[in-house]
């Protein structure tokens, strides 16, 4: 799809892959980027930006902060999301709630929402960040991976869904991306789980990485290097990831990382 002289309606985008998605697209001319955060206030340096509130923590601020909006959304980022991790049975009920609601719900109703408008038109996109977790499911990961790969069915279910309604669906299998939310992930999963080895790119790559793709109108933005073995390990038998991951997990707490 071609982004040029389209509203882009991006969620989480005040940091992270969201903000370096929202700087990519504006490069495009006469495009307009509505950069969504639960606090736009706090955007730094939006410059060609626009902060615009996008609050997806429950039913009511979604249907508030659509509301809000007073243009039309030609393309739509589904990127906000939390992350919770660790042993199921140690992990906060309400965090997972609130994973599920951002990561899973969320996307299915702005979607819910944005959906009509584009189909009456004839025209548009829906990309949702759908991470390496919702291919590889790896100890330490049971919800998030859960929530992850809920985003990667209903990506694909929608996209069939759509086929010759001239609107397209993508869906990021997004790796370890140098972010503050990669820090954390790391930080939780270290508990039981080696991370030593986990690759890392820079938020602007990926984010060039995935306009590209939807300017080529591919449905998948797969990641590279050794994390692309994960996500193809994971389309084979499940001893192929069993013997991956019992190398570096353990039910015992690891010591803390020297880095």
């Amino acid at each position: 799809m071609d982004l040029s002289g389209t509203t882009v309606l991006i969620t989480g985008a005040n940091r992270g892959i969201g903000r370096a998605l929202a700087d990519e697209i504006a490069k495009r001319p006469r495009t307009r980027v509505l950069a969504g955060a639960r606090l736009p206030e706090r955007l730094e340096d939006p410059g060609e930006l626009v902060p615009v509130r996008m609050d997806m923590s429950s039913k009511e601020s979604i249907e508030e902060s659509w509301a809000g909006l007073d243009e039309q959304v030609d393309v739509l980022f589904n990127n906000a999301g939390r992350m919770t991790g660790g042993l199921l049975e140690e992990q906060d009920t309400d965090e997972i709630y609130a994973m599920f609601q951002v990561n899973v719900t969320a996307v299915a109703h702005l979607t819910h929402l944005a959906l009509p408008a584009m189909v009456q038109r004839g025209r548009g996109w829906i990309v949702n960040n759908a991470s390496v977790s919702g291919y590889a499911f790896f100890p330490s990961a049971s919800t998030y991976a859960a929530s992850k790969s809920g985003v990667v069915a209903f990506s694909e279910a929608l996209r069939r869904e759509l086929k010759g309604t001239g609107v397209g669906v993508t869906h990021m299998v997004t790796p370890g991306v140098r972010t503050d939310m990669l820090d954390e992930t790391k930080e939780t999963y270290g508990r039981h789980l080696d991370t030593s080895g986990w690759e890392e790119v820079e938020p602007e790559e990926w984010a060039a990485k995935v306009v590209s793709a939807v300017e080529n109108d591919d449905h998948i933005v797969g990641p590279g290097g050794r994390t692309a073995l994960a996500k193809l390990a994971s389309r084979g038998p499940a001893f192929v990831l069993d013997a991956l991951t019992a190398k570096g997990f353990s039910r015992a707490k690891r010591p803390p990382s020297d880095g």
